[in-house]
């Protein structure tokens, strides 16, 4: 079968040059973007109950641009003026980036991974001596946690806002012919909306490694996959097989 709409289980990127524009021209393909799982902030009491006092730690580990959001939201909420001399750790340059929506980037103490949480280690033992805490969403990679209680650094992680699963019952009775998938809670997500959900001829792509976890476990066939090393992104993945589809 041929390959003619597409859903992803995501915001539509706002970037004017997005690949996904490129798939639509070259391929003539619809694809429609609907979040399956969106956030929602938790209260400043919330996080007091959790004995977060913000006035106890030296420096913030920002994971996602959700984390820099929230951790400010939060310190207004606390009416928790930030010192200057607060140090940041970011996962990558696209939440180091985003965290000039904040804070007036020279004057920081800013320290940048690469791209996976990983990557920030050689500066957490660098950087030993600090007290860090880690304003995170309820779901976490075990990764994370594990990773600091080892290296034996001071941290405190504050669940500063939930991930939430969208209301999809709009969509009971639409079709389309590839379903992505970015995260274990977007696969939550579809069989949350749509317990009877039956993929018969429907091609599910998935991101990552957790990815493909919960959607194997959730018993789907996975027919598009990424990133691999020759197609290193979604979109990527979408176009090689969407060509060799719909060649037939």
């Amino acid at each position: 079968m041929k390959i003619k709409t597409i859903l992803v289980s995501q915001p539509e990127p706002k970037m004017e040059n997005s690949p996904y524009l490129r798939l639509i021209e070259k391929e003539k393909v619809k694809v429609d973007f609907r979040p399956f799982i969106h956030v929602e902030g938790v209260e400043a009491k919330i996080v007091r109950q959790q004995k977060i006092d913000l006035k106890n730690y030296t420096a913030i580990i920002l994971t996602s641009r959700n984390s820099v959001d929230h951790f400010f939201r939060i310190a207004e909420e606390m009416r928790f003026k930030v010192p200057d001399t607060m140090k940041y750790f970011c996962q990558s340059e696209a939440v180091a980036y985003y965290l000039q929506k904040y804070v007036v980037y020279r004057k920081r103490k800013i320290y940048v991974g690469k791209r996976n949480f990983s990557e920030l280690l050689h500066l957490f033992k660098k950087y030993k001596e600090e007290s860090y805490l880690l304003p995170s969403s309820d779901v976490l990679k075990p990764s994370i946690p594990n990773t600091l209680n080892e290296l034996g650094v001071n941290w405190d992680r504050g669940i500063f806002y939930k991930t939430v699963i969208s209301d999809l019952s709009d969509l009971r009775n639409v079709y389309y012919d590839v379903l992505v998938f970015f995260s274990p809670s977007g696969i939550e997500s579809l069989l949350k909306n749509f317990p009877d959900f039956e993929q018969k001829d429907t091609r599910i792509a998935v991101f990552g490694n957790s990815t493909v976890v919960a959607a194997t476990d959730a018993g789907l066939r996975i027919d598009i996959q990424a990133p691999t090393p020759e197609t290193p992104s979604m979109t990527m993945a979408l176009q090689k097989y969407i060509t060799s589809v719909n060649k037939k």
